[in-house]
C-alpha cells in the first residue's frame, strides 16, 4: 500500500549529538531506556478507514513522529511500519450505513488520512500495510497456531486460546474481571457460547452473507483484528522489536492480545521490548468519537484555513501521555507562539542576531529524550523566541537558522 511523502529532515549533526530516546513502558509501568540493536524498529497501529482523522488520531501519530524523529537525531536508522484495517466490521457497517463500496470507502478515507499526514509533516512509515494484501501472511499465522493447538473452531470460525501464552496479561497488567468487561465494551465476544474461555479471540471469520471473503486453507472468511497486527509486524521487523505503539485504547484487548499471539505461535518470541501508548484526546469532557458527535477534523480544520504548523504544535503543547480536552483557546495560543517564531527566526537568519541557540538545542533535545516531552521542548524554543523578539539577548549571529533547522528536524514544524 501507498504512503504519503515525507518531509525532508534536516541534519543537526554539527549542533552536537542527541541523546537515545527514553520512554514509558505500560508493561513495565516505568520509563525505559530504548537501545536498537541496529535500525530502530516500530510498529504503530494505524487506522480503521471508515472515517476522517480526528484531533485524537493526529495526537498519536504526531506523537510517534517524535519518538522517529528523535531517532534520527541520535543517530539511528529507522524502520516504521504501520498497517491500515482495510477491513473489519466498522468499515462493513459504515459501508451498509451510508449505501458506499467498502473498498472504494476504504480507498477514500486512507487517502484523506494521507493527505492529513503529509500536511502535518508526519514522518511516513517506510511500510504502510494493509490488511487486505496481508491476507496470506495472516492465514498462515493462523494455521501455525492451529498446528500447535493453540487456536480451535467455534461454527467454523477459529479462536485463539489467549492462555496459550504464558505472559498473556503482562502487557496491560490487568485482572481478568477487568479484562473481560473491556473485551466486551471494545468490540470483543465473551459471551460467545462454544469458547473455550471468554477472553479467547476471533483469529479468522467464517464468510457471511453479502460480506467480502478471501479463499484460504481456513476456508472462506477474512482475519480478525488482533492477528492481522500479530502477522503483519513479525513480517515487516521480526521480533524484540523496538517499540509497539498506538493509542491508549489499544492497550487491552489489541496490543495484549497481539502480542500473545505472535508468542504463543513462534516459542520464546517475545514480540516488543517497549510498549509505549498515547493518550486519548477529548471534546467538550467526551472522549473524541463518531457517535459522540463530537470530532473535530484535521481536514476541516486545514480547509478552514488553520495553518497545519500550528494544529501540530497546539498538538505538541500537549504531553503525548496525558488525557486532555481539545478547545478553540488551544489553537489561538499556538498561533500566537507560531507567528512570534516566526518572527524571531526570520529577524535573526543570515546577517542577524538572535538569543543564544546552544542552551535551545540542549534544552530541546534532553526534553524529548526524556519521555517526548515536547510541552517542555517548546517552552524552550518560545524562551528564545521571547528574548529575540525583545532584544534582550541578541548575542548571536545567524540564530535563526539555528532554531529553524532545530525545530524542522526535531518539533516537526516548517518556520518557512
Amino acid at each position: 500500500m501507498r504512503a504519503w511523502p515525507s518531509p525532508a529532515v534536516p541534519r543537526l549533526d554539527d549542533l552536537g549529538t542527541a541523546r537515545t530516546p527514553s520512554l514509558f513502558d505500560t508493561a513495565s509501568g516505568s520509563v525505559v531506556a530504548t537501545s536498537p540493536d541496529g535500525p530502530a524498529r516500530m510498529y504503530v497501529c494505524g487506522i480503521t478507514p471508515y472515517d476522517a482523522t480526528h484531533i485524537g488520531h493526529a495526537a498519536t501519530y504526531v506523537a510517534f513522529d517524535l519518538l522517529y524523529r528523535a531517532w534520527l537525531d541520535a543517530g539511528h536508522e529507522v524502520r516504521y511500519v504501520q498497517n491500515v484495517t482495510d477491513i473489519d466490521d466498522p468499515l462493513l457497517e459504515r459501508a451498509r450505513a451510508t449505501g458506499a463500496d467498502w473498498a472504494e470507502l476504504a480507498e477514500r478515507e486512507t487517502e484523506l488520512f494521507r493527505v492529513d499526514m503529509q500536511a502535518l509533516r508526519v514522518l511516513a512509515p517506510q511500510g504502510y500495510v494493509g490488511a487486505v494484501e496481508s491476507i496470506s501472511t495472516i492465514t498462515e499465522m493462523i494455521e501455525r497456531l492451529q498446528r500447535l493447538g493453540h487456536a480451535y473452531e467455534v461454527d467454523a470460525d477459529v479462536y485463539f486460546s489467549v492462555h496459550a501464552d504464558p505472559a498473556f496479561g503482562q502487557v496491560s497488567g490487568l485482572d481478568e474481571p477487568r479484562m473481560i468487561d473491556l473485551f466486551a465494551e471494545r468490540g470483543g465476544d465473551p459471551g460467545r457460547p462454544g469458547k473455550k474461555h471468554p477472553l479467547d479471540c476471533l483469529l479468522w471469520q467464517a464468510e457471511r452473507p453479502g460480506e467480502p471473503a478471501w479463499d484460504s486453507g481456513l476456508g472462506r472468511g477474512r482475519p480478525g483484528w488482533h492477528v492481522e497486527c500479530s502477522a503483519i509486524a513479525l513480517e515487516y521487523l521480526g521480533e524484540r522489536f523496538d517499540v509497539q505503539g498506538g493509542g491508549s485504547d489499544l492497550v487491552f484487548p489489541h496490543h495484549e492480545m497481539t502480542a500473545s499471539e505472535a508468542q504463543a505461535a513462534f516459542d520464546g518470541l517475545r514480540f516488543a521490548q517497549t510498549y509505549v501508548h498515547a493518550g486519548m484526546v477529548g471534546y467538550g469532557g467526551e472522549k473524541m468519537s463518531k457517535s459522540k458527535g463530537n470530532l473535530v477534523l484535521v481536514s476541516q480544520l486545514h480547509d478552514s484555513g488553520t495553518d497545519p504548523m500550528a494544529l501540530r504544535l497546539a498538538l505538541l503543547r500537549h504531553h503525548y501521555r496525558s488525557d486532555w480536552n481539545w478547545t478553540d483557546a488551544d489553537l489561538r495560543r499556538a498561533q500566537t507562539w507560531l507567528t512570534d517564531w516566526r518572527v524571531a527566526v526570520r529577524e535573526s537568519s543570515g546577517s542577524g542576531r538572535g538569543a543564544a541557540t546552544a542552551p535551545v538545542v540542549h534544552e530541546v533535545r534532553e526534553a524529548l529524550a526524556d519521555d517526548l516531552d515536547a510541552p517542555s521542548a517548546t517552552e524552550a524554543v518560545r524562551r528564545w523566541s521571547v528574548a529575540t523578539n525583545e532584544g534582550a539577548d541578541r548575542s548571536e549571529q545567524g540564530a535563526g537558522d539555528v532554531i529553524r533547522r532545530l525545530v524542522d528536524a526535531r518539533l516537526g514544524i516548517d518556520l518557512g
